[in-house]
């Protein structure tokens, strides 16, 4: 076995959680690589040339690009090696505990890389057209939103003149005020639920502070054209069922879908991970520990964040978990469950271990004012909060010390609606 190809952990993605983890073992000595199918690190960060990121990491206003690129150098500083323009085509333990990638690359061809632990950080992708069933024909102009974000902000092309966006999701709303500024028409965006689904301040930024209207409990019931999009129907949803009578048409040439995104996990499944179906991203314990021992899974690739924020401090919980664990010093035992309770999607980690400090985040299913986070062990009310403002866009996150989780036993997370939005 070739010494070059041998590592303590091997990072499978180089965006936000991949280099904030590997940062955290490569201080720490520990041969770290990370491993990226893009020719340059940062991830999706890359083509996110808006403001607005590192506020509560960097504490200060960053773009996208500006936050990868602290990301990469803090990353080289701390002596993490790289492998870019490489796929992890197969990930497999070995009997020794240790595991075997295999990676393929123009430069390298197919390369066996060696490495005590793997840590999961590869991303999420963009949901589309398919994935919804949005009926009507097939003609150009029909675009997911980060894929015409790309074609913007990288390569400098416009995605058309007059554009209506099908969902209400952050890359969506941020794609409707840099189509804006563009001079390409925003006609509408559409959504079937409720209430938005991306963040608060995007909804201001981006379509109030420019008179976009949000259609919501809407749906796209049609997409026209045959060689290029020439519009969409669009009919108000009653009970979840589009009301046909009512439909009506806006004009378009472009056709941008924002309707959530899913963990790239087809890997993980490969190796044997066991997924959260709540989620799409692995099931975890206290330590970011996956079904599979030694590999480790943060950021989008666990669970869709809101916040790159987010992201970077997970993945740096997660690293010094890695460190434990190649120490030796990572809990043997199975761990307690937690379980997510009324009005909540999911709770991450899903297992923790006595007597440990845990950070775990949860999804709302509900809009409320001053809802009551609750935290139960049986019978026993360990912890009720406050939370002045939920939405499902937003992440919840709560730290639970030492002395709470003292006793062990399976934890119940719930939330209570407070006062009604209006």
């Amino acid at each position: 076995m070739e010494k070059k190809n041998c590592y303590d952990l091997a990072v499978i993605g180089g965006g936000a959680a991949g280099l904030s983890a590997a940062a955290v073992t490569a201080s720490a000595s520990r041969r770290t690589l990370v491993i990226d199918r893009e020719d340059h690190l940062g991830g999706i960060l890359r083509q996110c040339i808006h403001n607005g990121f590192g506020l509560r990491y960097f504490k200060e206003e960053l773009t996208g690009p500006e936050y990868a690129e602290r990301l990469a150098v803090s990353a080289q500083k701390a002596g993490a090696e790289f492998a870019l323009g490489t796929t992890v085509t197969e990930l497999k333990r070995l009997p020794d505990g240790t595991f075997e990638l295999e990676t393929l690359s123009a430069k390298d061809g197919v390369r066996i890389i060696h490495a005590r632990a793997v840590l999961l950080a590869m991303g999420c992708r963009e949901r589309n057209r398919g994935n919804i069933a949005t009926p009507g024909t097939r003609p150009a102009g029909v675009f997911t939103s980060g894929t015409a974000q790309k074609l913007l902000n990288l390569e400098g092309r416009l995605p058309g003149k007059k554009a209506v966006i099908i969902g209400s999701g952050d890359i969506g709303l941020i794609m409707a005020r840099r189509l804006r500024w563009c001079g390409i028409e925003v006609q509408a965006v559409v959504e079937i639920m409720p209430f938005p689904s991306g963040l608060t301040r995007n909804i201001v930024q981006c379509l109030n502070d420019f008179n976009i209207p949000l259609w919501l409990e809407h749906s796209v019931v049609e997409i026209c054209g045959k060689d290029r999009v020439e519009g969409v129907e669009v009919a108000p949803l009653v009970n979840g069922t589009p009301d046909m009578g009512r439909k009506f048409h806006i004009d378009c040439d472009t056709l941008l879908f924002s309707v959530g995104l899913v963990p790239e996990n087809e890997l993980a499944i490969s190796a044997g991970v066991k997924l959260n179906p709540a989620t799409g991203g692995a099931m975890v314990n206290g330590d970011y520990q996956t079904s599979v021992p030694g590999i480790f899974s943060a950021g989008n690739v666990l669970h869709v964040h809101d916040l790159v924020d987010f992201v970077s401090e997970e993945a740096i919980r997660a690293g010094q978990c890695i460190l434990r664990y190649l120490e030796g010093r990572t809990a043997q035992t199975p761990g307690n469950s937690a379980l997510a309770g009324a009005n909540l999607k999911y709770v991450i980690p899903n297992r923790y271990f006595t007597g440990q400090r845990t950070y775990f985040s949860f999804r709302s299913m509900i809009v409320t004012n001053n809802g009551t986070l609750t935290v139960s062990c049986g019978d026993r009310v360990l912890l009720k909060k406050v939370l002045p403002f939920v939405r499902p866009a937003e992440m919840v996150n709560l730290e639970l010390n030492e002395e709470l989780l003292s006793d062990g036993g399976e934890l119940t997370f719930s939330l209570e609606k407070g006062t009604e939005v209006k």
